[in-house]
């Protein structure tokens, strides 16, 4: 990545992923399968103290934006775990390889959020752990395209993607609740499907739109009690999900349709999560960044 000190052309200050060669990968996907490896900020981002001595926690921190928003907290100050799938481990361990790099504490927290009571259990463990909570990342996430559209989507999919995505969220923050204090954030990712949802991921796009709601409204319920809560929607980030998840035809003209022309890396979305975990944002509660790439 160039020099983030001087101005870039957004349209080429990262690499096009070459995604007409990248080759589908088995699901959950793995950083390492990937032709062309997502830039997480490993070598370019560089902390200046925004979040110093706070204790995070990042659902499906492993890899793609999870990883990114993990080395630039850690660079930023804190001390960060990270709850992934039991098959993702090489993935987590080379995350916390960077956050540990980084000077801070990280935690590895393997299992899956379907289950309630391990869900349930994470804030409880980060606690014990790093002596704290102070900043939720509610980032992990599930999706399976199809061609066949609504037709197609199974029970069981329908079911692992909400409680992939909204289920688990829920059992999470309300299990965090009483270890926030005032001064404490609440970081969501959404998506551009939320507004804009492609017919393939109608169940996605729904609990996407579903986290927005969820931002706004508990925003408002938690506004008097200091503590704010925020949503960041992505538009097409290259990660292992893409590869793992969709189409090779949807793969290779990923992110084309965005007014800058290329898929987005994770190192470009960590920055607005920094922001809304950290005093700069300390007044903006209950909205969300979209990082698009220009679409809206």
């Amino acid at each position: 990545m160039a020099d983030q000190t001087t101005p870039q052309d957004p349209t080429t200050q990262h690499p096009d992923p070459d995604t007409q060669t990248a080759e589908q990968i088995p699901h959950p996907g793995h950083t390492d399968d990937m032709r062309k490896e997502p830039d997480h900020g490993e070598e370019s981002y560089v902390g200046s103290g925004r979040l110093e001595g706070r204790r995070a926690l990042i659902t499906g921190g492993d890899s793609g934006i999870g990883r990114a928003v993990a080395i630039a907290f850690a660079r930023e100050g804190a001390d960060v775990a990270i709850s992934y799938l039991p098959e993702e481990e090489d993935d987590a361990r080379e995350t916390l390889r960077w956050i540990e790099q980084a000077g801070r504490r990280g935690l590895l927290l393997p299992g899956d959020i379907r289950d309630e009571a391990l869900a349930r259990s994470l804030p409880g463990r980060v606690v014990d752990e790093l002596g704290g909570l102070d900043v939720l990342v509610n980032n992990a996430a599930y999706q399976m395209a199809q061609t066949g559209g609504l037709a197609d989507i199974t029970t069981e999919q329908l079911d692992r993607v909400l409680k992939t995505n909204v289920y688990a969220m829920f059992w999470i923050t309300q299990a965090a609740l009483p270890h926030l204090s005032a001064g404490a954030t609440i970081v969501n990712t959404s998506s551009i499907q939320a507004f804009d949802p492609s017919p393939g991921l109608l169940d996605y796009a729904s609990t996407k739109a579903a986290i927005v709601n969820f931002t706004k409204g508990l925003a408002a319920q938690l506004a008097e009690d200091g503590i704010r809560v925020n949503a960041v929607c992505p538009g097409p980030i290259w990660t292992p999900l893409i590869p793992a998840t969709m189409n090779a035809d949807k793969v290779e003209d990923f992110g084309a349709d965005t007014p800058l022309g290329r898929a987005g890396q994770p190192a470009e979305l960590a920055p607005a999560y920094v922001f809304l975990a950290s005093q700069e944002s300390s007044y903006v509660t209950g909205d969300r960044i979209l990082v698009t790439g220009g679409r809206s």
